[in-house]
C-alpha cells in the first residue's frame, strides 16, 4: 500500500515542519507570540513527538538562529551557505557549532542566550541514543508493515525521516540565502525563494524575515503566502497563544 507510506511521510515532513518554524523559530527564537505555560509544554512535547530522531533542542536552536540574524552571511554566521563549499559541509559546521551550545562547552552572549523555553526532562530524553534509535526503529516498523516486496524503492524515503529536521534546516538555509528575489536590501544575501511556501512553511521567505524578524506572517506582498500564518491566527483566536503588537 505504498499510499500509506505517502501519507505518512507528507504527515511526517508537515508535522516536523510546523514544530520547527512555528514553536522553535517563531516562539523560541523570536517570540513573536506569548503562550502560558501548559501550551509550551504542549507544543514543546509536540516537537519532541513530530521531530522524534532527530529532535532539535530548542535552546541551542534559538542561540544559532539568533546568531544568524546577528551576522547574516557573515564568517561569524553559524550557517551561511556563503561560507562553505556545499550543502554537507554548511550541516556539519551547523553541527558542530550547535552541538557546543547544546552540550555548553560555549556560552552565548547574553542577547542570544535569554528568555528560550526549556524543558530539561524532554531536551536531555531527545539528545539520548536511545531516544534516537527508538524513533528510528519506529519508522522503519511502519515501512516493513506497510511497504510490499516490489516496492522496496519506498525505503530510500528512511533516511529523511531519521534526518528530518536538519533537513528542514538545511533547505531553508541554502535556498533562503542563495536562490530567489528579494524585497528588501538587509545587506546580506536573505531571499524568497517561493511566492507560495507550500514546501516549507513560509521558511523560504527569508528575504522578507530578516527585514521585520519578528513579524509573525513571512508574506509582505499580495501575492505571497505564508501558510503557517493563518494557524497562528487560528490559535490567537481560539486564546491558546497571543499574538504580540510589531
Amino acid at each position: 500500500m505504498p499510499w500509506i507510506i505517502i501519507i505518512f511521510f507528507i504527515l511526517h515532513w508537515y508535522l516536523s515542519l510546523f514544530s520547527q518554524t512555528f514553536f522553535l523559530h517563531r516562539y523560541g527564537a523570536h517570540k513573536m507570540f506569548e503562550m502560558n505555560k501548559f501550551w509550551e509544554r504542549f507544543f514543546y512535547l509536540m516537537t519532541y513527538v513530530t521531530q522524534g530522531s532527530s529532535y532539535l533542542n530548542p535552546r541551542a536552536y534559538a542561540i544559532l538562529h539568533r546568531m544568524h540574524h546577528a551576522y547574516s552571511d557573515t564568517e561569524k554566521d553559524p550557517h551561511s551557505p556563503h561560507h562553505t563549499k556545499n550543502v554537507f559541509t554548511m550541516m556539519w559546521t551547523t553541527k558542530a557549532i550547535y552541538n557546543d551550545y547544546l552540550n555548553k562547552r560555549k556560552e552565548p552572549e547574553d542577547r542570544f542566550g535569554n528568555n528560550i523555553p526549556v524543558w530539561n526532562t524532554i531536551d536531555k530524553l531527545g539528545d539520548t541514543w536511545f531516544s534516537r534509535i527508538m524513533w528510528g526503529l519506529i519508522y522503519i516498523a511502519i515501512y516493513i508493515f506497510f511497504v510490499q516486496a516490489d516496492q522496496w524503492y519506498l525505503f530510500l524515503l528512511l533516511p529523511i525521516h531519521f534526518l528530518m529536521g536538519p533537513i528542514h534546516g538545511a533547505i531553508v538555509n541554502w535556498s533562503g540565502h542563495k536562490y530567489g528575489y528579494s524585497n528588501f536590501d538587509n545587506n546580506d544575501k536573505s531571499k524568497n525563494s517561493l511566492i507560495f511556501d507550500f514546501l516549507m512553511g513560509g521558511e523560504l521567505f527569508q528575504n522578507n524575515h530578516h527585514k521585520h524578524s519578528n513579524r509573525p506572517n513571512f508574506a509582505m506582498k499580495w501575492f505571497e503566502i505564508d501558510p503557517t500564518y493563518p494557524v497562528i491566527k487560528f490559535l490567537h483566536l481560539f486564546r491558546i497563544i497571543r499574538i504580540k503588537a510589531v
